[in-house]
């Protein structure tokens, strides 16, 4: 039985670390964890949240650490089956740095100001969808808008939460999706020619299952960074344009609930 499990075990990694996944098995690859933060959270971080009395801002961001730090872990892990220790190196492609600093800032800074300002304008687009087509789900509580999250508790707790958040959903659990989406999974579906970048945006808005109302915009704001990622083969273009959104919303976002402007 334990030779079994190792050839089984060998297949896998086997089949992870190739560079060309199958494209049933790059879909799942891409959803799965977004079904297994969804669980998380209706199982764990709610109740957790709710029973401490804290904004499900809070649950969503326990939710997200308990399945993608396991990912990074598992990555790390492949890199140790490949090379003989924990590591990137082999798992991970798009990261050799192909661009200079300045092209990259070049590159970065006006996706970062594209994201942000289509991540506001569409805000619209977003409540039209939820009022309409999603109201149905059991996690829209606080959904469709920043405060709706953060109202009916005290100032000492949304800025706890703020606190607490801002390392996590604004730097750490954006660049582990990077690292995930764009740095692992996307190079092994670049078989798939001009579509593998529209593939990997779709599916990575498809993974936000706890946002459906939002995968409209998610696509539109989201797909030039994941084309120029994947056009440029550096990595780095799609990390500093989602973690320079989010780390910049979420210290926005915590300075203006600490100043009370909410």
């Amino acid at each position: 039985m334990p030779a079994v499990e190792d050839a089984t075990s060998n297949r896998v990694v086997r089949s992870l670390l190739s560079d060309r996944h199958p494209l049933p098995l790059s879909i799942l690859l891409h959803l799965v964890p977004g079904a297994l933060v969804v669980a998380a959270y209706l199982l764990i971080g709610e109740p957790f949240v709710k029973a401490i009395h804290y904004p499900v801002l809070l649950g969503w961001a326990i939710a997200l650490c308990l399945v993608l730090i396991p990912i990074l872990l598992g990555l790390l892990w492949l890199g140790r089956t490949r090379n003989g220790h924990p590591g990137l190196r082999g798992v991970l492609h798009y990261t050799d740095m192909p661009l200079p600093r300045g092209k990259l800032v070049a590159l970065v800074l006006p996706l970062i100001a594209w994201m942000t300002v289509l991540s506001v304008v569409t805000g619209p687009l977003n409540r039209f969808f939820l009022h309409h087509f999603f109201m149905w789900v059991p996690f829209t509580e606080g959904a469709g808008s920043f405060t709706g999250f953060m109202s009916g508790y005290s100032h000492a707790t949304m800025v706890t939460t703020m606190l607490v958040c801002l390392p996590l959903t604004g730097i750490l659990l954006p660049l582990i999706e990077e690292l995930y989406f764009r740095g692992f999974l996307l190079p092994r579906i670049a078989y798939l020619g001009n579509w593998a970048p529209v593939a990997t945006t779709v599916l990575f808005s498809l993974y936000h299952f706890w946002t459906p109302w939002v995968f409209v915009s998610r696509v539109i704001f989201m797909f030039p960074g994941f084309w120029l990622a994947w056009r440029t083969k550096d990595i780095r273009v799609s990390i500093g344009m989602h973690v320079g959104v989010t780390s910049t919303m979420a210290i926005f976002g915590a300075i203006a609930v600490a100043l009370n402007l909410f």
